[in-house]
């Protein structure tokens, strides 16, 4: 059988030639002035099935690059670079794309990961996925909305713009395990002309991929993004938020069904040990604050 080719990370500073990034290599440090900087600015540019970051300044687009405090990649050893397995090192950095939907009303599609998903299951994401070959980032955020959602969009429909890059690793904490898994996750605002209500009713998630569908607002992401992983004070909802949300669950056989959920598990952070909880992503808390942003610049 051939062997599936994946678009992977390459790197390229002071315009090298673009090398395909180590499993082991923090992609933020690369380009970081010193270690302590997980905010970076690069250049992106997908070509010849290759992801490239540059050093600002030279071509693709320019956007910034965030990893967590805690990225495993910002504290793993050379000893422990070393022991993990000859099949986990030759991976490289994979490449994702995540689309933040954003409708006429200013609501954005979440989604919970399924169960039975070997990374992240049970946590809340933008609907996305891995880029495959020969696509653009556009058509890989579209065809993995529709995979996931069953929310075709026209690209002729809809405008785009590349809000950030994030470097996403799991386990996303040593303290609970050496690394699996390494992406630079592109994530991308697709503005809709439908309310959310209007494409709710197209919604046709696959139960393999989503166990459920969440549309959120402006005031509940700020609530979201205020419990920031890695610090411990207790989140408080703010009096505009709802103590519940309305959620559509997703069966195993496809059926939907609506159902509340208490608002506060959107806001629960990240465990430094033990089982993952269901929660919003680090990642996506990232990508929700900068979606802040370009509300506040619409005035």
């Amino acid at each position: 059988m051939e062997k599936v080719r994946r678009i992977l990370v390459h790197l390229s500073r002071d315009k090298s030639v673009p090398q395909c990034a180590k499993f082991v290599q923090s992609i933020t440090d690369h380009f970081a002035r010193n270690s302590l900087d997980d905010h970076v600015r690069v250049n992106c540019s997908l070509e010849n099935n290759r992801f490239v970051l540059y050093d600002t300044g030279e071509k693709g687009c320019q956007t910034q690059l965030t990893r967590a405090r805690f990225c495993p990649f910002k504290h793993l050893t050379d000893t422990g670079a070393a022991a993990l397995p000859d099949d986990i090192l030759n991976r490289g950095v994979d490449v994702g794309v995540a689309v933040l939907l954003q409708t006429a009303n200013q609501r954005l599609l979440l989604t919970r990961r399924a169960a039975n998903l070997r990374i992240f299951p049970n946590v809340w994401v933008p609907p996305g996925g891995h880029v495959e070959l020969d696509e653009t980032l556009l058509d890989a955020g579209l065809r993995e909305l529709r995979e996931e959602t069953g929310l075709e969009l026209n690209p002729d429909d809809v405008s785009s713009q590349l809000l950030g890059l994030w470097e996403s690793v799991f386990p996303p904490m040593l303290s609970i395990g050496p690394p699996k898994r390494h992406h630079i996750v592109t994530y991308i605002l697709l503005h809709s002309p439908m309310s959310h209500l209007q494409l709710q009713a197209f919604l046709k998630p696959e139960p393999a991929e989503v166990s459920a569908c969440l549309w959120v607002d402006a005031s509940l992401v700020k609530a979201i993004v205020s419990a920031v992983d890695g610090e411990e004070e207790p989140v408080h909802l703010p009096s505009n938020v709802p103590q519940s949300v309305s959620v559509v669950e997703v069966s195993s056989t496809g059926e939907l069904r609506e159902s509340a959920m208490p608002a506060s598990v959107l806001c629960n952070r990240a465990p430094a040990q033990g089982e993952d909880v269901e929660r919003v992503s680090t990642g996506t808390k990232y990508a929700l604050e900068l979606w802040l942003r370009t509300l506040e610049s619409q005035g």
